[in-house]
């Protein structure tokens, strides 16, 4: 056995381990009785919830763990059959997704840690497309990849195939904690505090081994943020680390870095994550992650979708009650320290994960362009050839919908960019369709009212021939109230509404909302426009940034410029176009 010490990944990761040991001592493994239903003690609750009192899909989850219906995919691959009743809701434990009717078909959405993939495994989820889904690859908002049209006796095959990969579904639907985020130029990122890629596979690989860690009363999002010059969002997740340094203080704490957490950000709800006052060192925040969240097992709404996520537990007890309560599963003291005390990163570059930049070890890594994340199989092979032969067999996924080659040195760049044009993308920032986000729509989604990924690139086509930006705008299409898409951190923002044209017929039509963003330029956009036809928005949203061009002052950004101006200004560019 070799002496050799154990990299920094190995000791974040050990230690995390044996912190987790140490909170599940006397804890309820899963709450579970003999037959893996979820209960509390020998009462009929679920969590001090009467049985009776649950939601549909608490119910769901009492009758039978969603990890434990793998026989049921398998039973109904052999007959060819859809799943039925509580199971449809089962399979999302396995990141299975019946999406009929607006396909009868399985959706396969992945766990990726932290957007970081080999091209080996990307080339086996571009071969699970082509043979088992509609050769397709769509890139999500959780720097992760969905494939569609996946029929019953094909999903065990992509569910080995996945794990063959060195990859998982696990969780990655229903009340899970979700894919873990992570600044996509971590590790090679100049302007960084710290690597953190190697404590997002630590907490993915901690969720993965942690029965208790799943059913959840609603869904849950992590991220971690690094500190560099590429936003990964993290402001928008039920837990937000972010990295910051300390120096020298009087309060005892050590000069070096550590993470900020930050809690309950759900922007679906308007509702940013904000400062808890923990610092943590980083090897702290996966059992402190884990505390939390098993906290939040035990205490979450099981009878109320719609409070059930952990914003609605920590606007009923406050910050001081939800921390106390997750001290008491942890080993040791979390640490409390003044944010102001803590020296601020350097503001995000927008649209930097488009377009060539060098790297803090001297090669360099190319944005590349996704329009509204959507590839086909020979497309995703075509990109890790190129990452193959002129990076280092890595790719990184973003919460842009769009991916990073990273490591290609000086020397190779040109080849390179001629390469990703020759597979249909393009790498230039401050663009249009560098800046277009799109949710699934109603092509692939039952709640989307109107068809965002269709709609998102007919828009980007038709501003791109138009509108000659200078700098990045964010236009994010959303079919529904969900806001898969974040509509309300984008410059533009659209959610999918139903509206009747002159014959009166049901049509896309959109709620239009202003001047939304993250991080260092964190604000929910303002409401301005409800109701419009697709088909007026182009020519609205083209006056909209031609008003913006000709307006602006001193090189403002579109959400600066969007957010000074008065509504009944911006609205009279709809009136306007009625005219």
């Amino acid at each position: 056995m070799s002496n050799s010490a154990f990299t920094n990944e190995q000791t974040s990761y050990l230690e995390a381990f044996f912190s987790g040991l140490t909170q599940g001592i006397n804890i309820p493994h899963l709450g579970q009785d003999s037959g893996g239903r979820f209960t509390h003690e020998e009462e009929e609750t679920v969590y001090g919830t009467p049985v009776d009192e649950l939601c549909r899909e608490e119910v769901v989850k009492h009758e039978q763990n969603g990890l434990d219906c793998y026989d049921a995919i398998l039973a109904n691959a052999a007959a060819n059959e859809f799943p039925k009743d509580g199971d449809v809701f089962r399979y999302k434990f396995h990141g299975l997704f019946h999406v009929t009717p607006a396909q009868d078909s399985f959706m396969l959405r992945c766990r990726i840690a932290g957007g970081a993939v080999t091209t080996a495994q990307f080339r086996g989820l571009a071969e699970i497309s082509r043979d088992w889904g509609n050769g397709f690859g769509d890139l999500t908002t959780r720097a992760n990849l969905q494939i569609r049209e996946i029929l019953p006796p094909n999903c065990h095959k992509v569910l080995m195939k996945l794990t063959d990969l060195g990859l998982t579904s696990q969780g990655s639907g229903a009340d899970n904690i979700r894919n873990i985020t992570a600044s996509p130029t971590s590790g090679f990122d100049s302007e960084e505090l710290i690597d953190v890629m190697p404590y997002a596979r630590a907490i993915h690989h901690y969720i993965l081994n942690n029965r208790d860690l799943y059913g959840l009363p609603r869904k849950f999002n992590i991220s971690y943020d690094s500190g560099g010059c590429i936003s990964v969002c993290t402001d928008t997740n039920d837990i937000g680390f972010y990295a910051v340094r300390v120096g020298e203080n009087e309060q005892g704490v050590e000069p070096g870095i550590y993470f900020r957490m930050q809690l309950c950000g759900i922007t679906g709800h308007k509702q940013f994550a904000t400062d808890c006052g923990v610092l943590l060192t980083p090897e702290e925040t996966i059992p402190v992650a884990a505390a939390l969240i098993r906290m939040f097992v035990e205490n979450g709404n099981r009878t109320n979708r719609n409070k059930a996520r952990l914003k609605y537990l920590v606007d009923d007890w406050g910050i001081t009650k939800t921390l106390e309560e997750t001290q008491k599963k942890l080993a040791f003291p979390m640490r409390y320290f003044p944010l102001e005390q803590c020296e601020k990163s350097r503001p995000k570059v927008k649209h930097g994960h488009l377009g060539v930049h060098p790297q803090s070890d001297g090669l360099n890594y190319i944005g590349v362009c996704i329009p509204v994340g959507r590839m086909t199989a020979e497309q995703m092979e075509q990109l890790c050839a190129i990452a193959d032969r002129y990076g280092k067999s890595e790719i990184r996924l973003t919460v842009w919908q769009n991916l990073l080659i990273p490591h290609i040195p000086d020397e190779d760049l040109e080849e390179a960019k001629a390469a990703i044009k020759a597979a249909g993308f393009s790498f230039a920032p401050a663009t249009v369709t560098g800046g277009l986000v799109a949710c699934t729509g109603s092509r692939g989604c039952k709640y989307a009212a109107a068809d965002t990924k269709g709609n998102a690139v007919e828009l980007g086509a038709y501003l791109q021939e138009r509108v000659p930006l200078d700098q990045p705008v964010n236009i994010h299409l959303t079919g529904c109230k969900h806001s898969c898409a974040q509509h309300y951190i984008g410059d533009i923002g659209m959610m999918g509404v139903p509206v009747k044209n002159e014959s009166g017929e049901t049509i896309d039509g959109y709620d239009i909302v202003l001047g939304g963003g993250c991080d260092d330029t964190q604000a929910v956009a303002r409401e301005v426009w409800k109701g419009v036809a697709f088909s007026e928005a182009h020519f609205l949203i083209e006056q909209l940034l031609v008003a913006y061009l000709s307006k602006r002052e001193n090189k403002e950004t579109f959400a600066q410029w969007a957010n000074r101006t008065e509504l009944q200004d911006l609205q009279s560019l709809l009136t306007a176009n009625v005219a």
